[in-house]
């Protein structure tokens, strides 16, 4: 299973990252390749991106699913591909450090089935690590910029 995690440790409170991350409209637009988004209940979802996977670019269809929201400190999800054959989820979890401080963690983990799975899932390995890191760090920056933090 293709999975990735980056956890940033974020000069904000928690509460402040919580007010950012409980909204899927604040952080859909930061998945890197994003094209657009649709709401269709407030746990469900629908997201459209471009997928860079080295040799190709492709446009991917994905429906989220909010398992649980944890206030202040997680948000879990499922995903399964719409336009292609994939499942997984993730999370954002929390952790304060202080008053004043949080550690943040992204996670996500995508796996391809049916008879090419086994091929797309070795490219996978590189992608999906690489797309946590890259969206975590893009919330982070949208966090900092949004509480005028330099």
């Amino acid at each position: 299973m293709p999975q990735g995690s980056h956890t940033v440790e974020v000069p904000l409170n928690i509460e402040t990252i919580w007010a950012f991350v409980h909204d899927m409209n604040n952080w859909a637009p930061l998945v890197p390749g994003y094209i657009d988004h649709e709401v269709i209940t407030e746990r469900q979802s629908t997201w459209s991106f471009k997928g860079d996977l080295g040799f190709m670019k492709k446009k991917v269809k994905l429906q989220i699913d909010i398992k649980e929201w944890n206030e202040p400190s997680e948000v879990l999800f499922d995903l399964k591909g719409l336009s292609d054959n994939f499942i997984g989820g993730g999370y954002f979890k929390a952790e304060s450090i202080d008053e004043n401080t949080t550690n943040m963690t992204g996670y996500l983990d995508i796996t391809a089935a049916g008879m090419m799975g086994p091929m797309i899932n070795q490219i996978l390995t590189k992608f999906v690590p690489q797309t946590a890191q890259e969206l975590t760090d893009a919330i982070v920056a949208k966090l900092l910029e949004i509480n005028f933090v330099k």
